[in-house]
């Protein structure tokens, strides 16, 4: 994409009223304005709050928002040019229950207050094999959902990486944590979930490819103390990053249609 879309689509969302681009200085180190009180002054009601995290353009917060009218629903990610698209079909739909957050997830803190938020949807985050502490499922992260999340708070992910859901499963057990769901492949799988069937654009690319998408969910209904699990998981065959593809077995080049 263009700078120059980039820039008009920026501009756009300054003017959707249900799109909040909070500029660095009014959340780091600070509190943004309508923490603690999104649901009353945001979104005039007392409905439960759903956040998805990496939200990309977007399509589960709509999914979501279209299918569950008593919940409000809040998707949040940097990526400003792919929000736009999310954004913009909640506006043309009328949804009054979704609304997206531009900003790095490290600061979602400043945004949203203790025992606000009910539920976490991570779908397709970046695994981040080499580094622990910024896989959006490390105790790091967790505790840091511990600050905002209802006690027994649900998270949700779903990803094509095998590594990541391994690894998320293994925290879960290793600090005891409630599992709720487990699917290694999840459209195999036999369950039948209108909301497990929402697919993203990224979704529907990995599928494409024959990438089988897991879901895993658990409670995290006892955050003291989580600590990291000492275990080996075996890498993704393949490698994923800025949502690209690249097969390992024979060094191929991302098939056009998953090049960024």
């Amino acid at each position: 994409m263009s700078k120059k879309n980039k820039l008009q689509r920026f501009a756009e969302m300054e003017a959707f009223p249900h799109v909040i681009q909070a500029d660095f200085e009014e959340v780091f180190q600070k509190d943004y304005r309508l923490k603690g009180r999104w649901a009353k002054d945001f979104f005039g009601n007392d409905k439960p709050l759903v956040l998805e995290l990496g939200c990309g353009k977007g399509e589960y917060t709509v999914g979501l928002a279209r299918q569950f009218p008593d919940k409000n629903f809040i998707g949040i990610d940097i990526k400003g040019a792919r929000m736009h698209k999310g954004a913009e079909q909640a506006l043309k739909e009328g949804l009054k229950n979704a609304a997206f957050v531009r900003t790095r997830i490290e600061l979602i803190a400043s945004f949203f207050g203790k025992g606000e938020v009910d539920e976490l949807w991570l779908t397709f985050p970046d695994p981040q094999m080499n580094k622990t502490r910024k896989r959006l499922t490390s105790c790091r992260f967790l505790q840091l959902y511990a600050g905002f999340l209802k006690p027994g708070g649900l998270l949700h992910l779903k990803t094509d990486s095998r590594f990541l859901y391994s690894y998320t499963r293994e925290v879960a057990r290793h600090n005891k944590l409630t599992i709720v769901n487990d699917y290694d492949d999840l459209y195999h799988s036999g369950l039948e979930d209108e909301i497990l069937g929402i697919r993203t654009y990224y979704e529907e690319r990995f599928m494409a490819h024959n990438l089988p998408i897991k879901y895993f969910s658990f409670l995290l209904d006892h955050p003291a103390g989580l600590q990291e699990p000492e275990v080996d998981i075996p890498r993704d065959s393949y490698h994923n990053a800025g949502r690209s593809v690249k097969l390992y077995e024979n060094d191929q080049e991302a098939p056009a249609d998953l090049r960024e």
